[in-house]
């Protein structure tokens, strides 16, 4: 509809419009049913005509069902397990392969690496890229052990996930929760442990604590399995530092010289004893000596008076000759018997006795 000017004061009577000027007929506004018209053209331009436009929008159709259908189908790595979900509930997990799932917007896939270990850090964090050392967080670290002492405690803790479906929908942030569960476990754990046998007894310290927060994730169903737990330090404040480093030294000092004292009653005693043994042997020795040499000449002595009560005259001048063979045995003298024939005795030289005064 053209526009004209119906009387405006300064028209003179000549067209104009809210797109002219007063000097005559400007630009024209675009026309809705060209734009329409111009669109339909365009949209049966694409659509083939050789078999019939019917037939060629059907084709159309099915062309767009198949690279919809095709779009359902999806890949999961070695390292990854799938996650199907049908309107956005969890219907299954798939293994590593080449699977199909309905197209989108009906089901989706989610495939999250479950080969991948987490690390969470307990008491400390690390620095950043490009920074060294760590910064410690106290409200994490100090702990109570069991006989009412505070402990620094540092630990790490890694983990990967074992049940692609259940991490996804059963826990809302997987790092917060294995952090606090790390968190409480070592505490409890901790709590039960003296302060002096806190690095002795690490291993199982680690060992507890992991099974601990296995068992706390598990029954969350959080799809987590717990690797390893690692403890980096379990030392007292750092206010104490010092003077728990003097009790220790005491202490080492302590245990060297129970193990110095030790070690020589270890060696005393079994030579104590060793000693004590001989001299009990060597007595039991003697004794058996005497009482078998008493025994002896008592034995022997009753078979002489057997005898002698037999023979008496006999047995006396044996006795007489035995005894005087034992006591003139070691003499050096020489009798000569003078109420003999003594003057064919040929004269004795004592050489024994001349040898023994020549050696004094």
């Amino acid at each position: 509809m053209p526009w004209s000017n119906r009387g405006g004061p300064s028209s003179g009577g000549n067209g104009g419009g809210p797109w002219g000027s007063s000097g005559g007929r400007g630009p024209q506004p675009p026309n809705l049913e060209d734009l329409l018209r111009q669109g339909q053209d365009r949209f049966r331009r694409m659509i083939p005509t050789s078999a019939g436009g019917g037939r060629g929008f059907v084709l159309i159709l099915l062309v767009i069902a198949a690279v919809w259908g095709a779009s359902g189908f999806y890949r999961v790595e070695p390292d990854e397990q799938g996650v199907v979900m049908r309107f956005g509930q969890f219907v299954e997990t798939t293994t590593p392969g080449l699977h199909y799932h309905l197209p989108t917007p009906i089901e989706s896939v989610e495939t999250p690496k479950v080969t991948v270990v987490h690390r969470e850090e307990i008491g400390f964090r690390t620095a950043d890229a490009g920074r060294a050392g760590q910064r410690s967080i106290p409200e994490e670290a100090l702990m109570l052990t069991g006989d009412e002492n505070i402990i620094d405690v540092n630990f790490t803790v890694l983990w990967r996930i074992s049940d692609a479906g259940a991490f996804l929908f059963n826990i809302d942030r997987p790092d917060l929760t294995v952090k606090f569960a790390a968190e409480s476990a070592i505490r409890e754990v901790i709590g039960r442990t003296q302060f002096a046998r806190v690095n002795e007894s690490r291993g199982v310290i680690e060992t507890e604590t992991r099974a601990r927060v296995q068992q706390t994730l598990d029954s969350y169903g959080a799809g987590i399995q717990i690797t390893q737990v690692s403890l980096q330090k379990s030392d007292p404040p750092a206010a104490v530092i010092d003077a728990y480093n003097d009790v220790q030294r005491a202490r080492a000092d302590l245990e060297r010289q129970i193990n110095e004292a030790q070690a020589y009653r270890n060696d005393i005693i079994p030579r104590a004893r060793g000693e004590a043994v001989q001299i009990t042997q060597a007595a039991e020795a003697y004794k058996s000596q005497i009482v078998a040499a008493a025994e002896g000449n008592a034995q022997r002595f009753l078979a002489v008076y057997r005898e002698y009560n037999q023979a008496k005259d006999v047995t006396m001048r044996r006795i007489y000759l035995e005894t005087m063979e034992q006591v003139l045995k070691g003499a050096t003298k020489v009798i000569v018997d003078q109420a003999g024939n003594a003057q064919g005795v040929v004269p004795y030289l004592p050489l024994p006795e001349v040898q023994r005064r020549a050696a004094q």
